[in-house]
């Protein structure tokens, strides 16, 4: 991928909890949501990662909230992977560090 982009929102404890619910059903605050656009298939243009939300106040460690969130964004879900997101996850994070 040559060209995309992504965004990154930073909200309250309400707002996030309100977004757990809607989409995830899930009725309390999280650290970190994230909202794929483009998805994986071939795009016209830059390609539209998608939108990753953080509440600073659920969140211990911004940055790592951040890959977190990004990884998600690229299709990655630690839900349902024997591992291999965290696992990446932590790889990156010790680069960056």
């Amino acid at each position: 991928m040559a060209d995309g982009h992504l965004a990154i929102a930073f909200v309250g404890e309400e707002e996030i909890r309100r977004l757990n619910r809607e989409h995830r059903g899930r009725d309390r605050p999280t650290d970190v949501l994230s909202f794929p656009i483009d998805g994986t298939g071939p795009v016209a243009g830059p390609r539209e990662l998608g939108d990753v939300v953080i509440c600073p106040e659920h969140t211990a460690d911004l940055l790592e909230a951040v890959v977190h969130g990004v990884l998600h964004l690229c299709g990655y879900d630690h839900e349902v992977d024997d591992g291999e997101m965290l696992a990446l996850q932590d790889e990156i994070m010790s680069r960056l560090r």
